[in-house]
């Protein structure tokens, strides 16, 4: 079968989405559902005969082509995608703001002054700037629900482990996902036809506003994206960070550090990498990690995952701010983005810790046009129902959601 020019129609003008050097692009291998769909994939995930370069030149170098395509990248290719790209990535994953000090900071095209969020930042910006339809990312504290909503665009992290993690380069494995961008909620449901197993149909039947996560919210977000919620149904408010959000995160961050200590600590210690200032000390801190500190949080993790799993059956949903508020202006200081990471986090540890499915909404913007993405989150195994949802709204927030 002749398979497509993959590098025609792409837009000359690439927002810095793409990893600099010779563009990586990969015809279809099938004619199925995303039939001339263009993919754009994270620079943490395998294509056969390109670098899996992980965002740091040093990575790179010490690392050959990758043998085959990601088990991911396969099956979309085989549905009718065609690889247009590989996207920047901030280094390791290490990161939620997207800046990346040897490849730059792709570009925001829905708040050019303002960060692209991290680390699938370059997926992120592909897609809301039409390079391509459809973009693959990895998900550990928010890496594809962060990006996806500083930049206008759908986005989806799935339930742990029903999407394969080979030929994705390792970080925090009990927290780390594949995730997907699109530009409307049809085609996020059609990637996820591809990359999800069956399931049998379930309907969700309430929808509960997570009042102590809104809490976390900047004023101004937290008062539109809550009308919104209201608007969906979500009329019953509760609290969901058990021990508050402090607990949330300092277990998030103990635990994923050890886990990224023990999958990239050897390398770091053999290659003695060279890392961007911001992402340097992220690395350093993890020798502090102490066995006492994993052994108080890892029961700590099970018991709130079970909790919220048993929160969420039955067809609930959590309905919850995505980030704290718009994406950061590039001129923000480390104060402030210090305090945003801090939120961050906590907000998208309730997901990560407990591996749920978490679809992120482009419902909202600020009064200067800076997107604001709203969250739903549902119990293992329900990803099909959170995607139905998506595509089942119209008109909402005063604007018409793509679908």
């Amino acid at each position: 079968m002749a398979m497509e020019d993959v590098t025609q129609n792409v837009p000359a003008i690439d927002h810095g989405a793409w990893v600099p050097g010779e563009r990586v692009t990969r015809p279809s291998l099938g004619d199925g559902p995303l039939a001339r769909l263009r993919l754009a994939v994270k620079d943490l995930i395998d294509i056969a005969g390109a670098v899996t370069g992980g965002g740091n030149p040093d990575w790179a170098a010490s690392h050959g082509p990758a043998l085959h395509d990601a088990p991911a990248v396969h099956a979309l290719r085989e549905a009718g995608a065609s690889i247009v790209g590989k996207t920047v990535t901030d280094e390791l994953a290490f990161s939620l703001e997207g800046e990346n000090a040897h490849h730059g900071t792709p570009r925001n095209p829905r708040a050019p002054g303002r960060l692209p969020g991290g680390s699938s930042s370059g997926s992120a910006v592909a897609v809301a700037a039409g390079l391509a339809d459809i973009a693959l990312g990895t998900d550990t504290g928010g890496s594809v629900r962060v990006p996806a909503s500083f930049c206008g665009v759908f986005g989806f992290r799935p339930t742990h482990g029903v999407v394969s993690l080979n030929g994705v380069l390792p970080f925090a494995p009990s927290f780390d996902t594949i995730g997907w961008f699109a530009r409307d909620a049809v085609l996020l449901e059609r990637v996820g036809h591809v990359l999800l197993p069956p399931a049998a149909p379930v309907n969700i039947t309430r929808l509960l506003l997570a009042r102590d996560v809104f809490a976390l919210a900047d004023g101004d977000s937290a008062e539109r994206l809550r009308t919104i919620a209201h608007d969906l149904g979500a009329d019953e408010e509760i609290d969901v960070f058990d021990d508050g959000p402090s607990a949330w995160l300092a277990a998030y961050a103990t635990l994923q550090g050890a886990e990224i200590r023990a999958r990239l600590g050897d390398w770091i210690a053999t290659r003695r990498p060279r890392f961007g200032p911001s992402i340097a000390p992220r690395f350093e801190g993890l020798a502090a990690i102490t066995v006492g500190d994993i052994a108080r949080w890892l029961p700590w993790r099970q018991q709130q995952a079970q909790r919220l799993r048993a929160l969420l059956a039955d067809g609930v949903v959590l309905v919850l701010p995505t980030t704290p508020g718009p994406a950061l202006l590039k001129s923000a200081s480390a104060e402030e983005r210090s305090d945003f990471y801090t939120r961050a986090l906590a907000i998208n540890a309730l997901a990560g810790h407990a591996g749920l499915p978490q679809i992120t909404l482009p419902v909202a913007t600020t009064d200067d046009g800076a997107p604001i993405g709203l969250s739903l989150i549902g119990a293992p195994g329900r990803d099909a129902a959170l995607l139905d949802f998506a595509t089942a709204l119209g008109p909402i927030g005063g604007q018409t959601i793509p679908t």
